[in-house]
């Protein structure tokens, strides 16, 4: 049985927690019983109790033959209270509100989870609107901007073992290329993503250095059709100025939790 911080783990919560984890990783794509059971190696009569429990208390719905799962509710509430009640994202929304005013393009905020990103603010431009908002999605950290930006950070030997998820034809999949990219990362002291992530839109990224090293980063995202040298000037200008706003700003952790 592993253990944390010399505590052993309490099986029945870890597997309560692998199996939101699931759902919510499966998106719209609901999931049957046995697939669950399967994919945790439980026997199926432990996952249908600890199914049955979840729905009773709003974290996984079921449709109304009772054989789909996804999950449910709470875990909206959950993450919407985690989104208000965080001092950083407190701070550094107005000035989400300030760039994107500036620039009219998309602004993100994200912190590094693991090998991956979390959206935790968007303010969508007004030239372009996605279908689909990313706060409280994920992205893997080595083809986004903001997750280059926070790697960027860290030494090279802290860079998680490849080959990388490719999710687009320029996703880096190779170590070699993913530092190198860090190391002209650190040079210019941005981040850029050239339809890494996704195919017609570009992005940069800035590390929030008001930890060490930085969770948080800011990026302005904008399609390669409006991507001038004289806008790409200019995005970098604001969002530099952006940042040092947000870091001159940020409070010190005195009275308040040092999360980790």
């Amino acid at each position: 049985m592993s253990e944390t911080g010399g505590v052993r783990e309490v099986k029945s919560a870890a597997r309560t927690v692998e199996l939101l984890e699931l759902l919510a990783a499966r998106g719209d794509r609901p999931a049957r019983l046995q697939e669950l059971a399967d994919e945790l190696g439980v026997p199926r009569s432990s996952m249908y109790a600890l199914l049955q429990t979840l729905i009773s208390r709003g974290w996984v719905r079921t449709d109304v033959t009772g054989s789909l799962y996804g999950i449910g509710i709470h875990a909206l509430l959950t993450g919407t209270s985690y989104l208000d009640s965080d001092p950083r994202v407190r701070l550094v929304r107005p000035y989400l509100d300030e760039a994107s005013e500036a620039l009219g393009e998309t602004i993100h905020l994200g912190r590094l989870d693991g090998r991956g990103v979390a959206y935790l603010a968007t303010r969508e431009s007004h030239e372009y609107l996605r279908t689909i908002s990313r706060v409280g999605r994920r992205l893997p950290a080595h083809v986004g901007a903001l997750g280059k930006a926070l790697l960027a950070q860290r030494p090279d030997e802290e860079l998680p073992e490849g080959p990388y998820e490719a999710l687009t034809p320029h996703s880096h999949t190779s170590g070699r290329s993913l530092l190198a990219d860090l190391a002209r990362t650190r040079a210019r002291g941005h981040s850029v993503d050239r339809e890494e992530s996704v195919l017609g839109i570009v992005g940069f990224g800035f590390a929030l250095r008001y930890d060490t090293p930085a969770q948080d980063a800011i990026s302005c995202s904008v399609p390669v059709a409006r991507l001038t040298p004289e806008h790409e000037e200019r995005i970098v200008t604001v969002m530099r100025e952006i940042r040092a706003k947000i870091e001159a700003t940020a409070p010190g952790s005195a009275g308040a939790a040092d999360w980790r």
